[in-house]
């Protein structure tokens, strides 16, 4: 045997490896999830169900849902015809006033209503628990996602584009800029988002349509308000396990945690590139 096959022998080996390795991570990261829902669909009464004392989601908040997914649709029917929009700290700004205020007023909608938003949400849950469950979480979703996004852009020729503020945080080239984009990835986001999609929306919907459908239903949504289509089907997964997140530990703390998680990855790949390459 020559040198050089040796050389090829000993390359091809790690990359086997590597295969396998990623294999066997889908593989048990869909084996976690099934087991998730399995266990949520076999529990007498969800750890959501025990905690949500008093009154519960109804018509009202019916109507205030279907009210918010119209201004959605808007708001991504806007973003559809205009594609190309000039992204800048202003407008991340107005965006979190916006958003800050609809979830300041659904909250105290529901207080008005006599539901008890701290007890439906779990908030009643150590830091450690938080962190430790989201960390677990993510760690098995992330393969599911990835698989998602690869077959996504070799399905669409890998031309997917980057969402808005992804491009913003690759372009931006002064502290100030990025430090924005940190802060409100890492903590204002996760918070709304998982507020609105997971807690809010996904009660309606499973309120009215069972557990199965408020998941979809509330993953399909999640994923369309980001307006970027190579990226629906990725999110679309992860807006899913989010949801299972929530309905299997009883916390909305723990998917925001998951959803801090991955925008703190996610940015620390943007960040440093060269790392990961390697």
């Amino acid at each position: 045997m020559g040198a050089g096959s040796l050389f090829v022998a000993v390359g091809a080996t790690p990359r086997f490896l590597l295969g396998f390795l990623s294999f066997v991570y889908v593989v048990l990261s869909a084996y976690v999830y099934i087991s998730l829902i399995h266990q949520i669909r076999t529990r007498t009464s969800t750890p959501l169900e025990e905690h949500g004392t008093g009154r519960t989601f109804g018509v009202p908040e019916a109507i205030l849902a279907a009210i918010l997914i119209f201004f959605l649709f808007l708001n991504i029917g806007a973003s559809i015809s205009r594609p190309v929009i000039e992204f800048s700290g202003r407008n991340l700004l107005e965006n979190f006033l916006l958003m800050a205020f609809v979830v300041v007023f659904i909250a105290s909608f529901l207080q008005f209503r006599g539901i008890n938003v701290g007890a439906l949400g779990g908030f009643r849950i150590s830091f450690v628990r938080v962190l430790s469950t989201g960390a677990i979480l993510l760690f098995f979703a992330y393969p599911l996602i990835v698989l998602c996004d690869t077959i996504t852009q070799w399905f669409f020729g890998g031309g997917s584009s980057k969402q808005n503020i992804v491009e913003f945080f690759s372009g931006s080239r002064t502290i100030e800029q990025r430090s924005l984009i940190i802060v409100f990835a890492v903590t204002i986001a996760p918070v709304i988002e998982e507020f609105l999609f997971r807690f809010f929306l996904y009660g309606v919907f499973k309120r009215y349509f069972g557990r199965l459908v408020g998941i979809i239903f509330s993953a399909l949504l999640f994923a369309a308000a980001h307006a970027h289509f190579p990226s629906f089907v990725p999110l679309f997964v992860l807006g899913s396990c989010f949801a299972i997140a929530y309905e299997w530990s009883g916390s909305i703390l723990v998917p925001m945690a998951m959803h801090s998680l991955f925008n703190s990855l996610t940015l620390t790949l943007l960040a440093f590139p060269e790392v990961f390459l390697q």
